[in-house]
């Protein structure tokens, strides 16, 4: 799928590409909603409702994404409710492997999510995947999302990287398109976000369901025979 001799940097993606979406999806899906109609009085429809109405007007922004922003916006401690349904957080078949074969090749694994710092501590808690990545960096801190141009600008100051040069993964189309006008060369999409889910069609990049369909060709390139 790539020439892997021309890859210096391996950007990931967290939720959805490292991570199953599926604690993601539940959790503002499900478990926000019926903590908020238990606090508001209201039917859990109508907290839903409500909920993915305040949702749709700030996806995509900073925001959306921050933990702190929705406990002030909801009345409810965001960061303990993630806490009370984290046996759901899981990792993507194949990605331990991945990393290793990235770091065996010699690859920069670094992970750039959107996810606030404190859900991101508490998947690396359950994950341990820190241990296998050369940087993490977190949107917050660089006061951007990865939809955003000005992101992969800031990110630069953080990481030492050619995008020419460079893989970015991820299962959002918006931030693919993102990284596609900063100039990464080599993209790929995740077809499977959330396991529970059906498996998506993507046209505009090249996609796999997992990364079973990439670590071939990246051991072969390297002749890793594990």
């Amino acid at each position: 799928m790539f020439d892997w001799s021309q890859i210096d940097t391996v950007l990931l993606d967290m939720d959805g590409t490292l991570l199953d979406l599926h604690f993601d999806n539940h959790f503002w899906r499900q478990h926000v909603p019926v903590r908020f109609a238990a606090q508001q009085g209201i039917s859990e429809d109508e907290a839903r409702e409500r909920l993915y109405r305040r949702y749709q007007d700030i996806q995509g922004t900073l925001e959306w994404y921050c933990v702190d922003h929705w406990s002030r916006e909801l009345g409810l401690d965001i960061a303990l409710l993630k806490e009370e349904v984290d046996h759901l957080i899981a990792v993507h078949p194949h990605v331990t492997d991945f990393l290793e074969a990235l770091a065996r090749a010699g690859k920069q694994r670094v992970l750039v999510t959107n996810a606030h710092q404190k859900s991101l501590q508490l998947k690396m808690r359950k994950t341990r995947l820190d241990g296998q990545l050369d940087r993490v960096i977190c949107a917050h801190d660089l006061g951007r999302p990865k939809e955003h141009d000005d992101f992969w600008w800031r990110l630069h100051d953080e990481v030492a990287f050619d995008p020419a040069r460079t893989l970015f993964v991820d299962d959002s189309l918006p931030v693919l398109h993102s990284a596609r006008r900063h100039g990464i060369a080599f993209l790929l999409a995740i077809l499977l976000p959330d396991t529970r889910q059906a498996e998506r069609q993507v046209d505009e990049f090249p996609s796999v369901r997992d990364f079973a369909a990439v670590l071939p060709g990246l051991r072969a390139a390297f002749g890793d025979s594990r």
